[in-house]
């Protein structure tokens, strides 16, 4: 799972970050999540691709919308025929058709628009499913939480070799799945050589929010949580007035959620030339690691047990 930063800027864009947007390659699999102005330049810049499929909005300011209008023409300019799915917090679908349509055309291709609550499975995949989380904003908002199935547990291959006597082959793939099978006369079973299940993985990007409960929940154990970290804390009034969160609110929220790493974005431009009062604060109320966020920065996500 590769996360690349495509925007890290706060409402205003600077030299260095673009208005908010992410993408994930799971396995292939290209999710966008936020859309703001330049995304698709920052797409061609950073080497994602436009193999995207979902595009996830957290909510409709326009530091994380504006980039969609853009993005469709794009996808029809290029003759798109796969469908796009647009998904957004509970009463925004007229807000994000209006958004689509604002250059005067429909595509040609398939665009499905939906609105998220809090707690609702977005997308379900075979592997793994994007679930709405609930957030604090000025607005209409959800954060979104990836959450990976459980993969199967390791095969012990020196067991099954030396101490059951069994050969490479079939059988192995057959008790990796589960199946028990007949070998020298005797049933193995898959538990005999094959390990509990192992979690898979899981990453929270929460868009613009106070801290939530909901979001301590959804990021337990979390092994990627980008969390709103506009200010520092000189500006911790200001955070609390327009629904954002500073660098020590935002770990306290990985902290409490017991979160693996953390990194931080929306950063206002009054630390456009220097992040560092961010970062040093989020240090001192988590001990994972964390980070904030640069245009172009690409994270690759581990297994929990790597």
């Amino acid at each position: 799972m590769r996360v690349t930063f495509l925007g890290t800027s706060g409402a205003v864009p600077t030299t260095q970050r673009n208005p908010s947007g992410l993408v994930v390659n799971r396995d292939g699999d290209r999710l966008l999540f936020d859309c703001g102005e330049g995304t698709q330049r920052q797409m061609m810049r950073f080497g994602t691709g436009f193999a995207v499929d979902h595009v996830f909005v957290t909510h409709t300011h326009g530091d994380h919308v504006l980039g969609i209008p853009g993005l469709v023409q794009t996808f029809d300019f290029n003759d798109r025929e796969r469908p796009l799915a647009v998904h957004g917090p509970h009463g925004t679908r007229s807000e994000l058709e209006e958004l689509v349509g604002v250059a005067g055309t429909d595509p040609a291709f398939p665009l499905r628009i939906t609105q998220n609550a809090p707690g609702d499975a977005v997308l379900s995949r075979e592997e793994y499913e994007v679930r709405a989380v609930g957030t604090d904003h000025r607005t209409q908002s959800v954060g979104y939480a990836l959450v990976e199935d459980d993969r199967k547990g390791r095969f012990d291959r020196e067991k099954a070799e030396e101490e059951l006597g069994i050969p490479p082959g079939p059988k192995y793939s057959r008790l990796h799945r589960g199946e028990p099978v007949e070998h020298d006369g005797r049933t193995v079973h898959p538990e005999e050589v094959v390990g509990p299940p192992r979690p898979g993985r899981r990453f929270v990007y929460t868009g613009d929010t106070r801290p939530t409960e909901a979001v301590i929940e959804a990021a337990t154990e979390a092994d990627l949580l980008v969390h709103d970290g506009t200010f520092a804390d000189d500006w911790a009034d200001r955070a609390r007035a327009t629904g954002h969160s500073t660098a020590r609110e935002a770990a306290r929220v990985a902290s409490e959620a017991g979160a693996r790493r953390l990194a931080l974005t929306h950063i206002s431009t009054r630390y456009a030339g220097d992040p560092s009062p961010i970062e040093r604060q989020a240090h001192e109320a988590f001990d994972g690691e964390a980070f904030v966020a640069e245009d172009g920065q690409q994270y690759e996500v581990p297994f929990p047990d790597e």
